[in-house]
């Protein structure tokens, strides 16, 4: 009996010394100083648990070696309720290392990243995982100063189920490092991660998620990036930017999201069973291909807007012998099995021009359906497209332009499959297009079980509304006290303000009654919006009357710096006049660094004006940075302003952009422009907008619209204008002196 004993403790003994969890320990840690004394003493299976808590300006280096079976693990005691906060990061570098649960907000990382899989150039990570994190609104407030919030360097590294958030400075949300030979050929796995909305950023840099550089892009990454949901990314043009080979991209969706999954460099890249929904949002792109032997099978795209090299499916043209960070040609790529339906544009041979002009070679476009219900989609052809071998593709409905070597069924009828993607009802297509089945990653399935997805900002009129009463002061005590959402509503009456208003929230102020409501204020802004602000004004009268006698006023301005959160301006049916007490007094007028993603102005009547009505015109750089996505002025009246109506300005080369957008229409210009501060010499002076339309406006007796294009493909309609006493639109290429791309017609000069 005593032998059984002894032989019984033996091989609990035994199983004890051989178990994953022998020896390991677990370390309770509520501050840094209690990190760093542990941190390195952890072994194999050690763990370290964060108590639940906000621990400000906290980098966490986690080193060590851990192995496939007893990983060295760091995480949050209830995941999602231990917050870095202020200047902090997290670093890791060793084998085996686990970090989970941690939440990144109300900071910015002191370093270039927030979450990097190295401790520095020598010491990377390999076979570690990043899982459960989220870093939300987590941005360095000078907004061009870079940073990344992932950076993947070593190998076998994974991050997971995280949530990646409103970013807004310049830089890559994620990026795949291949610096050095340690980094390449890494096998890294990017998988279930919910990349929240990115606002456009308004220049280059904006990229979600970049694999590689075009200095390493002839090298294979092997990075396999799957099942993510990319929410209304739209940073810029390049959604993924894959600069590497030998990549697989699968599963993922991207929703709303403004730009394309771009194979900007590398080769040997696969790119299959991913969704793109556009719901029709302008720019809302594809997928865009370049370089050699790529792949691009059975992925589903619908209601896409986006044209040009933000397209639904583009096939790019190359440079002959090109560098390695230009354009390489489209050399035998495959096509295969993808299904667009209602996609504005699939672009063959794209971008040709006399330097892109290697046209795609040995390739092949088969078994793909494109339908449209719209005759607005168009497959458009840009150069010789004999090396794009056509096999078996079908396209249906009402399409504008079809090259002739797909097959064209007019009559063709779709349904819904039991994935809410759309099939042709007839069972004889059934291969061609995306498969039957193809699964699509529900939102709720990515980033941590436990994260709210919610919109980066509050929609107009989505709070409560408050009655304000009429009075000095009223106005500001109402705002100091409302939230985000709210409507306030004012009653008739004169309201004097002897402060500047900030505003960091989205409010909306409206008249009870229209235009009953009359606002006077006494230093040099009105409103100034903040990081967080928005505002929309209806049925006010605004009067300039007492402001300052001083240059620079402005009825609404941003922070003159330091400005990281796009704004929106909504003017409705409201009145602005005496702005005229000095030499240079706006009704909008941007600060450096600022952007809106819209001003609207409609049905509003302005008068006596010193300056420009809006200026946006404060990033004079020239490289590729502006100050307003979308700029609208409908049915306005505008008169006696010695400024410009619009003065917008977006100067350089760059192209990653989608603006400025620049629409003014049915509305009346009288004695606009002539100013002798007016430097643009024009009532409308638009430099660099990429979209334009110009149309059923009246000008009388102002100067006239001055419109300058420079880079990208500007769309400029100028028509049903009547111009009176002012001199006729004129249109400058700046850039390229040969091309005409400006719509000039139907306009009458008296």
């Amino acid at each position: 009996m005593n032998f059984f004993r002894s032989l019984s403790v033996t091989v609990l003994v035994s199983l004890l010394a051989t178990s994953p969890l022998a020896f390991a320990k677990v370390y309770k840690v509520n501050s840094e100083d209690a990190f760093n004394k542990v941190a390195s003493k952890l072994k194999a299976g050690d763990s370290v648990v964060l108590k639940n808590g906000t621990y400000e300006d906290f980098e966490i280096l986690l080193t060590g070696k851990g192995t496939e079976d007893k990983p060295i693990e760091l995480r949050a005691q209830t995941s999602g309720q231990v917050v870095l906060s202020g200047q902090s990061n997290l670093r890791l570098a060793g084998e085996y290392l686990v970090v989970k649960g941690l939440v990144f907000k109300d900071g910015y990382t002191p370093t270039k990243e927030v979450i990097s899989f190295r401790k520095d150039s020598d010491e990377l990570a390999y076979h570690s995982r990043v899982m459960e994190v989220v870093v939300e609104e987590f941005n360095n407030p000078d907004k061009q100063e870079t940073d990344y919030w992932v950076a993947l360097y070593g190998k076998h590294n994974r991050f997971d189920h995280s949530a990646l958030v409103g970013k807004r400075n310049r830089g890559v949300t994620m990026a795949v490092r291949l610096n050095t030979e340690d980094s390449q050929n890494n096998h890294h796995r990017i998988d279930h991660n919910y990349f929240g909305p990115r606002p456009t950023f308004g220049s280059n840099g904006g990229e979600t998620v970049r694999v590689g550089t075009s200095h390493y892009s002839l090298t294979d990454s092997h990075t396999l990036i799957e099942n993510n949901y990319f929410d209304q990314c739209n940073g810029e043009v390049e959604i993924i930017s894959v600069k590497s080979g030998s990549n697989v991209l699968r599963g993922n969706v991207f929703f709303e999201s403004q730009g394309t999954l771009t194979l900007r460099h590398g080769n040997n890249n696969l790119i299959e069973n991913n969704v793109f929904i556009g719901n029709g949002v302008e720019h809302t792109g594809g997928i865009r291909v370049i370089n050699k032997y790529q792949t691009v099978r059975n992925n589903y795209l619908e209601g896409l807007e986006g044209y040009r090299f933000g397209a639904g499916l583009t096939v790019m043209n190359g440079v002959p012998n090109s560098p390695i960070n230009r354009y390489h040609q489209v050399e035998g790529a495959v096509i295969e099995n993808n299904t667009l339906i209602n996609v504005r544009q699939v672009g063959l041979a794209a971008g040709s021009d006399s330097e892109r002009s290697a046209v795609p070679i040995d390739s092949v476009f088969r078994n793909n359906l494109i339908y449209s219900d719209s005759d607005k989609a168009n497959i458009d052809v840009f150069d010789d497209i004999s090396g794009l071998a056509f096999e078996g593709n079908v396209s249906g409905g009402t399409l504008s332009s079809n090259p002739g070597p797909m097959d064209y069924r007019p009559e063709m009828t779709l349904s819904k499959g039991e994935n809410g993607l759309q099939y042709p009802t007839d069972s004889s297509l059934d291969s061609v297009g995306v498969k039957h089945g193809l699964k699509v990653l529900d939102k709720a399935d990515a980033g941590p079980s436990w994260y709210e997805k919610k919109p980066l900002q509050a929609a107009f009129g989505s709070g409560e509304t408050v009655s304000v009463a009429a009075g000095s002061g009223k106005l500001f005590e109402a705002i100091a006290k409302a939230k985000s959402g709210d409507v306030l509503e004012l009653a008739p009456g004169l309201y004097e303000e002897p402060k500047i208003i900030s505003v960091d929230k989205v409010l909306t102020i409206k008249a009870k009654q229209p235009l009953m409501s009359e606002i006077r204020f006494e230093r040099s802004a009105l409103f100034q919006v903040e990081n967080g602000g928005s505002l929309k004004l209806s049925g006010l009268k605004v009067n300039g009357v007492n402001a300052p006698d001083g240059d620079g006023n402005a009825v609404i301005r941003t922070a003159k710096w330091g400005m990281y959160e796009n704004y929106r301006l909504d003017i409705e049916n409201s009145h602005f006049l005496d702005l005229d007490v000095n030499k240079d007094f706006s009704v909008i007028a941007t600060g450096k660094g600022a952007f809106a993603d819209e001003i609207a102005l409609r049905d509003v009547v302005i008068s006596q004006v010193s300056g420009d009505v809006i200026q946006l015109n404060r990033e004079f750089e020239d490289r590729g940075v502006y100050n307003a996505e979308y700029v609208r002025v409908i049915n306005t009246q505008v008169s006696d302003v010695q400024g410009a109506l619009l003065n917008v300005y977006r100067g350089g080369t760059d192209e990653s952009t989608f603006g400025p957008h620049v629409y003014v229409k049915d509305s009346q210009l009288s004695n606009v422009g002539q100013g002798k501060r007016n430097k643009t010499g024009a009532s409308v002076y638009l430099h660099g907008a990429q979209v334009v339309e110009l149309a059923g406006n009246t000008v009388e007796n102002s100067e006239g619209f001055l419109v300058e294009n420079t880079v990208g493909e500007p769309i400029v309609s100028i028509e049903n204008n009547l111009f009176e006493k002012a001199p006729v639109p004129v249109v400058k290429e700046l850039v390229f002196p040969e091309r005409d791309a400006a719509m000039i017609r139907n306009n009458k000069q008296k």
